[in-house]
């Protein structure tokens, strides 16, 4: 049987649990999660094999109309996505009215080619008689290759979702080697479980003006530790006293969750060092997205 490799891309309005969905599919955690929308803000990949296929998906950020230079490197992003992948997985909420951030969706799937197929997420959560509903509706918006109603938080047909991604990709080589499940470097692993503690934790206005950058990450020599220091960047000096929170027990809170899962990740203890700093107006600064890795050439 001939091996099958592709990309696959999940799509949808923000908080519909594209990266819970992610986690889901390859049984491990790659992509942040938590109830604040806009949540990813770069895409992620997360390699799934198996005997005979490899499937990398691509977590986009939450598609919305941009409201600064943050936002729209987002949608550049996946729009760019959208032109190079194999599949498109498009995801919806079944109890959630078809609005404009799903037509603005629709709009732009119209006229791509790629074969899409509508993931109706959190059935659990609702009726049967909502899940019909909302599949007929759908039906009338777009001519979808498949439509499956899952439960990514439940597991609930996942494994028929995966199988249904194999069957529309096509054959190829194996991208990656077989125990890969992320081709992102540790760094970029560290600062998003640091930067979804500060979704968690702080108020809906500061979590999304917030950058995480790790500086280093050293092993001792002379113990089996891993230091490892990163800065938190935030817009404003409000913002700033809020993640340090009183006598610092709002960063020592995040920091300490943030170790908890980090040394479940490295299998091993951590030191880990928080700083914050303040970078006015950050999201609307091209030269400092830039730097923060971020500006991507539309052309």
């Amino acid at each position: 049987m001939a091996f099958k490799s592709g990309f696959a891309a999940l799509i949808g309005r923000t908080n519909v649990g594209k990266s819970t969905l992610l986690n889901a599919l390859l049984n491990e955690k790659v992509a942040i999660t938590s109830d604040k929308p806009q949540t990813t803000r770069n895409t992620i990949q997360g390699i799934l094999t198996g005997e005979d296929y490899q499937v990398i998906f691509i977590d986009t950020p939450g598609i919305h109309k941009p409201k600064h230079k943050l936002s729209e490197f987002m949608i550049e992003s996946v729009k760019k996505t959208l032109a190079e992948v194999d599949l498109i997985i498009y995801m919806v909420e079944p109890d959630v009215e078809v609005g404009p951030g799903d037509k603005y969706i629709i709009d732009h799937l119209i006229n791509i080619e790629t074969p899409v197929i509508l993931v109706i997420n959190k059935i659990d959560t609702v009726p049967h008689e909502t899940v019909d509903m909302s599949i007929q509706i759908f039906k009338q918006l777009y001519n979808f290759k498949d439509i499956l109603p899952i439960s990514a938080l439940k597991n609930m047909n996942i494994d028929l979702l995966k199988h249904t991604i194999v069957s529309y990709i096509p054959e190829g080589p194996q991208y990656f080697p077989s125990d890969y499940i992320t081709d992102r470097p540790e760094k970029f692993l560290v600062s998003e479980i640091i930067r979804e503690k500060i979704l968690n934790y702080l108020e809906d206005e500061v979590p999304h003006g917030v950058y995480v950058e790790v500086d280093s990450m050293k092993a001792r020599e002379d113990k089996d530790i891993l230091d490892i220091e990163a800065f938190i960047y935030c817009e404003k000096e409000s913002h700033k006293a809020i993640i340090i929170g009183k006598n610092g027990q709002m960063l020592r809170r995040i920091g300490s969750s943030a170790r908890i899962e980090l040394e479940s990740l490295f299998g091993q203890k951590i030191y880990l060092d928080l700083w914050v700093k303040v970078r006015k107006g950050w999201r609307d600064n091209v030269s400092i997205l830039r730097n923060f890795g971020y500006v991507i050439d539309k052309n």
